[in-house]
């Protein structure tokens, strides 16, 4: 008789043990949902967690764009107060009004191509005092975010996005909520590695924290896994800045000075103690066609990840799946956040906070209100700026330690939405497999040519209309959710079995604002404006 030791065989399984895992179109084991507050100190230590989070891309963006402009550290102090205040507005906007979701609305990498391009623009290349050069690129940005601006607006306010959405099925959701995280890989390790001694123990110490400990120990409170960000972070801060007092980074290059040392932002001593940002801060805005059609192109990429990066955070907030009107006005409050970028002069335009989503499902706290409580840290941190500039040195191999396991988090919850799927047909393994290739393949080709020849593979002698072509083909969310997208529309078969294998069935309910009760309790507007502003 073949076969190991004794025992004899198992005995056949139960017939509902062979049953597949039931589908679930509101994600369970959310310890509070969207509508359910925690008790205010935990909602307050998770809301500060939240703030933690998304001071990482605050940061980065205008540490590397306000040199370029012929900005100092007192700019760049100013820059990073005005996107974190604008931050703070945004998110209550669309917390309150906008989709209801507790999605952080920060900075986006997104835009950083195409604000480069103005940076780099002809006009700006003889001004010799840095401080005048700096304030006229800064107005040129602010004239085409403000003008940007106005394609999200009326897309999302019109209805003409909520049209679009009807169209998405769970399966053309899968490329591009997946890839809202996944495609963003560059922004984890090979930052992280910068310096690897600060940004190895981060991530362990964040996994141990977070997956190990609770798992380990059994007990009521949820304290290890809820704030592993803020005590991993206060743990592997505190050791990098040991390093840098005891002289570790002495003799090293000025590359691993920026990326090790605590001290190295520049931030804390520039920052004024007392600022309250304000409206045309830099002066009024200057405004070019061509460049305000490339920001409105990029406008649009910002729009299609948001879309995702959307979908991903109703998950965690174990929400029902968005209804595409209010997704719709949740796009337009972010072009109204856009246009706020483009008043206060931000550098950069607004979008869903990817890290901020994978937060949610790290603390298993999807709440509204943790999210508004972030956003008023935001305001707060922002008008105090020497208190704002201490957690804003944190260096970078820290954050992207964090993001390693935030856009994974957000990327499995794209994948997670193939339980609505039917995995066997040919036609689902196409998309899905063509869509997600592709959408790694293309942008890899686009951004591979551009590191190497320092221009992208449209290289006219307009750079509006080079940056118009290029930079939505260097986004992989963009790629993969707009080609799964096309092909699940047009290889649409009439019957009953392919609504069925694109997991249609399901989110037929979800299609309109009143075919399920579930939506009134998540996304009905505050203070009876449904009345004035229905959903539909």
């Amino acid at each position: 008789m073949a076969g190991g030791g004794g025992g004899g065989a198992a005995p056949p399984p139960k017939q509902e043990e062979l049953q597949p895992h039931p589908v679930k179109d509101q994600l369970p084991s959310v310890a509070y949902c969207i509508t359910s507050p925690p008790p205010w100190p935990e909602a307050i230590l998770l809301g500060f967690q939240h703030y933690l989070v998304m001071l990482g891309t605050t940061v980065l963006i205008p540490s590397s764009l306000v040199p370029q402009m012929g900005g100092g550290n007192d700019e760049k102090a100013k820059v990073i107060q005005t996107l974190l205040f604008v931050a703070g507005v945004n998110t209550l906007f669309q917390t309150f009004f906008g989709t209801r979701l507790p999605a952080v609305i920060g900075g986006s990498y997104t835009y950083v191509p195409t604000t480069i391009s103005i940076i780099l623009a002809g006009r700006y290349s003889d001004i010799v005092n840095p401080r005048e050069k700096f304030e006229k690129i800064m107005r040129g940005i602010q004239g085409a975010l403000i003008v940007a601006s106005t394609l999200q607006i009326v897309v999302g306010f019109s209805g003409l996005w909520r049209n679009v959405a009807r169209l998405l099925s769970p399966l053309s959701a899968v490329p591009l909520v997946a890839l809202s995280g996944f495609g963003l890989y560059e922004f984890g390790f090979p930052v992280l590695a910068k310096c690897i001694e600060i940004g190895l123990p981060q991530i362990i110490l964040l996994l141990i924290f977070s997956q190990y400990i609770p798992h380990i120990i059994h007990g009521k409170q949820h304290v290890f896994d809820r704030f592993a960000v803020i005590f991993s972070v206060a743990i592997v801060w505190i050791y990098a800045h040991l390093l840098t007092v005891g002289g570790a980074y002495k003799n090293t290059g000025p590359k691993t000075q920026i990326s090790c040392r605590t001290d190295r932002a520049g931030i804390i001593g520039a920052a004024p103690w007392i600022r309250v940002p304000y409206p045309f801060q830099w002066g009024a805005p200057s405004f070019d066609a061509g460049e305000s059609f490339a920001m409105m192109a990029v406008s649009f990429v910002a729009l299609v990840e948001s879309t995702g990066a959307f979908i991903a955070v109703s998950r965690y907030a174990s929400a029902t799946p968005l209804p595409p009107s209010v997704l719709s006005r949740g796009v337009g409050w972010q072009g109204v956040g856009i246009l706020f970028s483009g008043i206060f002069g931000t550098v950069n335009g607004s979008s869903v906070s990817v890290e901020n989503a994978g937060l949610l499902a790290l603390t298993r706290v999807g709440s509204r209100r943790v999210v508004q409580i972030s956003a008023g840290f935001m305001i707060f941190f922002s008008i105090l700026g020497k208190f704002g500039a201490v957690f804003a040195s944190i260096p970078p191999p820290i954050i992207a330690a964090l993001y390693c396991l935030f856009f994974a988090y957000v990327g499995s919850a794209g994948l997670s939405l193939l339980q609505f799927c039917n995995l066997n047909s040919f036609r689902t393994k196409f998309i899905l497999g063509f869509s997600v290739f592709m959408g790694l393949s293309i942008p890899q080709y686009f951004n591979e040519y551009t590191a190497v020849n320092g221009f992208g593979p449209v290289h006219t002698g307009a750079r509006w209309f080079n940056d118009m072509i290029n930079v939505p083909f260097s986004s992989e969310a963009f790629v993969a959710g707009l080609l799964a997208m096309f092909l699940d529309v047009t290889l649409r078969g009439k019957d009953n079995a392919t609504r069925k294998d694109r997991g249609m069935h399901w989110w037929d309910r979800f299609r309109s604002f009143k075919t399920d009760t579930r939506s009134e309790e998540f996304y009905s507007l505050p203070f009876n404006l449904n009345k004035f502003f229905p959903s539909v």
